[in-house]
């Protein structure tokens, strides 16, 4: 049972770069008037936290999404969600560093979108990968073979979701569908929490882990309502709480929750509930006992 972040890295974007690969041409054009980048950034940015911060606060999931800068003559890859975040390199050392002072720690990192990335791009990023953690990368293998005493006997701490084609070039590179991350698309935290409900009973019980993201989507309308407010104001500070309010009634374990990713996950005591979920399985191997 783990607890993550969505968008994990949107803690800061850079308002003064071009609008990223991921928007349309219609927002680009618009984001040429200086207002726009402004706005744009206050719904682009999802965490208060660095990555470090998040780690400290007890996020060991980090959603990712990535893309070279067009134009730029080098290969350098960045987060992104809608404006260009920090260099992905940045983010992953910053993570090492906290790794090898925790050396019992795990995290999962979900590289699952990416964008203006062809091969080179994609050979610069693993390479970066490897660089940063090293030994640390724990090589893809059947889910139910994992355990948390057989990553610490290996010293591996890191997992990496690719989902690209391109994991099959590396055993360290786990494939994006074992780690299915089914997405509400929605404003109503009615509609989210049915749906996190119903996929939960649809998992696969075998074979995969699974991430419930419980994040409510901004429309365009919403936006336009909330303008100056940003996702924060607007959707996230009055929804929170009745999110965490389903967290607390889960159990962990077989068709059960397994990861959970929020946003602005400082909010609220987000992590602490996710991980006294934990406790649950522990009752029940002492009652399967009995």
């Amino acid at each position: 049972m783990d607890r993550g972040s969505h968008d994990s890295f949107s803690y800061w974007v850079d308002e003064k770069s071009p609008v990223g690969p991921d928007q349309t041409p219609a927002i680009k054009r618009l984001a040429r008037i200086s207002l726009v980048k402004k706005l744009m950034k206050k719904w682009s940015v999802t965490q208060n936290l660095t990555f470090r911060e998040q780690l400290e606060a007890g996020i060991r999931y980090f959603d990712l999404r990535v893309s070279s800068k067009p134009g730029d003559a080098d290969q350098e890859i960045y987060f992104i969600h809608g404006l260009f975040g920090i260099k992905v390199w940045d983010g992953l050392m910053e993570i090492d560093s906290f790794l090898t002072q925790h050396p019992q720690e795990i995290v999962f990192l979900d590289f699952n979108h990416f964008y203006a990335m062809d091969e080179a791009h994609h050979k610069c990023l693993v390479l970066r990968i490897q660089e940063a953690f090293g030994s640390k990368l724990c090589p893809a293998c059947s889910v139910e073979s994992l355990t948390l005493r057989i990553l610490w006997e290996k010293k591996c701490q890191v997992l990496i979701f690719y989902h690209c084609p391109f994991y099959k070039q590396y055993p360290f590179l786990w494939p994006g569908k074992k780690i299915p991350a089914p997405w509400a698309n929605t404003t109503s935290v009615c509609k989210l929490i049915l749906f996190l409900e119903t996929t939960l009973s649809e998992r696969a019980p075998r074979g995969a882990f699974h991430v419930s993201q419980a994040i409510l989507t901004p429309r365009a309308k919403t936006i336009a309502r909330g303008l100056v407010g940003g996702l924060k104001n607007t959707l996230v500070h009055r929804n929170l709480p009745a999110i965490l309010d389903w967290v607390k009634t889960q159990k962990p374990g077989v068709m059960g929750v397994n990861i959970i990713t929020s946003d602005f996950v400082d909010l609220v005591d987000f992590a602490t509930t996710v991980i006294e979920l934990n406790d649950l399985l522990q009752e029940d191997r002492a009652l399967a006992k009995c």
